[in-house]
Order: C-alpha cells, then structure tokens, then sequence
C-alpha cells in the first residue's frame, strides 16, 4: 500500500484530485446509463455499488430504531446480525476482486489513472480494518444485547459510531471509484478491457 498525502486519504478526501477527474468531465454521470458502451459490467459495478449503500443504510436505520425502542433485543438481533455477516462478507470480497484483478488491468489500460487505483487501494485497506472493528463492535453490541440496559446503551453507542465512521468512509470510496472506473468503461468500451 502506498502511502498517501492527509488529503487524499479516505479519512479526509472530499473529491477526487482534478488530474484524476478527466475521464468523468468527458463522462458525466447524468450520460452513463444512455451511454453506447455502458454494459453489463459496469451495470453489474453500480449495482454492486447501490447494494452496498442500501444495506449499510438499512443496517444504520436498524440500529437507529433499536436505540429509539422501535426494535426489542431479540427482533433487533435476529434482523441485524445475518445482514450484517452479508455486508461484511459482500465487501470484502467486492473489493478482494478488485484489488487481484480488475484494478491492475484497468491501471494498465490508462496509466494516467495509476494514481487513482493507489488511492482506490488504499481505501480498500483502510476500509477492511475498518470492517474488523464493525465486525468486532457488532459482535460485542450483539452480546450486550443478553446485560443489562446500561451495556446495552453503551454497547449500541459504541457501534453506532464506528458504523458511521465506516458508512462515512464506503460513500466516499464507492462514489470516487466509479468517477473513475465507469467512465474508463465508456472511453475504451468493456469488452477492450475484460478481452
């Protein structure tokens, strides 16, 4: 992993660097999906994509109504935690994928993006230590879930926060990676890039 300047970091990177920005400015989002060359790749990549901020927001919302008593323990847990199982596994091997395979060919179908797929990379691991402690919050707001109403409060607490931190960071990476990605997939057309 290469490391990164603060401001292109995940932690704190609002946009994507201008010179990282040209094939989105040819590409617009608003002309993707009535693109000639948008295919079933890139389909599958946004959806992919509107997946994973559907379910983190459905596994926010969960936790937001369990601490409002929307939700008892046992609904709440039962609910929660395959959901949860699903997100974390889903994501980690989304981003496995990239890192082993799509990431390099597409750096080298447009060496000027190579900086983009390190910083993309660099989310990736600092999104998967991310996912260990949502995991590992999880597991001990889950237990909790068994005391009394003080651990449980600070139990959801706790993982609230760290869920926010991780939501906060994946908006940002999945946004930024297909300013990059989507458009390289209409400049050069899929099948130049999977063939």
């Amino acid at each position: 992993m290469i490391e990164l300047p603060k401001d292109l970091r995940i932690e704190s990177r609002k946009k994507l660097p201008d010179d990282l920005r040209f094939l989105v400015e040819k590409y617009p989002r608003e002309t993707w999906e009535g693109h000639a060359n948008i295919g079933d790749m890139a389909r599958f990549w946004l959806q992919r994509h509107d997946m994973f901020r559907e379910l983190s927001g459905m596994l926010q919302k969960s936790v937001g109504d369990y601490r409002e008593g929307l939700l008892q323990p046992p609904e709440f847990a039962r609910w929660f935690a395959p959901r949860l199982r699903f997100f974390l596994q889903q994501l980690h091997g989304h981003h496995e994928v990239e890192d082993l395979h799509y990431f390099p060919v597409f750096a080298r179908a447009e060496p000027r993006l190579q900086r983009g797929f390190d910083i993309l990379d660099s989310d990736h691991h600092v999104i998967h230590d991310a996912l260990e402690r949502n995991g590992e919050t999880a597991r001990a707001f889950l237990m909790a879930l068994q005391q009394d109403d003080d651990a449980k409060r600070f139990a959801a607490d706790a993982y609230a926060d760290e869920n926010a931190r991780l939501i906060e960071m994946l908006t940002r990476h999945l946004y930024d990676e297909e300013d990059i990605i989507i458009p390289l997939m209409l400049d050069r057309g899929e099948e130049s890039l999977t063939g």
